[in-house]
């Protein structure tokens, strides 16, 4: 088996607001003088390390875990696996 490091990005989905994003927009990036700024928003993110046979191996054990654990909500949040990359043994 091969070990591989897959990436969870757990972020609000767009039409779903962000008040972590805003504030960090708001309080720090403007006040500080960036107003080229337009939008900031937050999200979660995992690192697994998983040992599969295959790159593809890695990611459907990974979506499969997201889904049946419910670590997101897919109702307000989107789920993204990857970037995957093999890991020396």
């Amino acid at each position: 088996m091969a070990r591989y490091h897959v990436v969870v990005t757990i972020e609000n989905k767009e039409q779903v607001g962000d008040p972590e994003g805003e504030t960090i927009k708001k309080d720090l990036i403007l006040k500080s003088g960036y107003s080229n700024v337009e939008s900031v928003r937050s999200a979660k993110c995992y690192n697994i390390i998983i040992n599969t046979e295959t790159e593809n191996d890695a990611k459907k054990e990974v979506t499969t875990l997201c889904e049946e654990l419910r670590i997101y909500n897919p109702i307000v949040s989107n789920c993204t696996i990857g970037p995957i990359s093999k890991l020396s043994k």
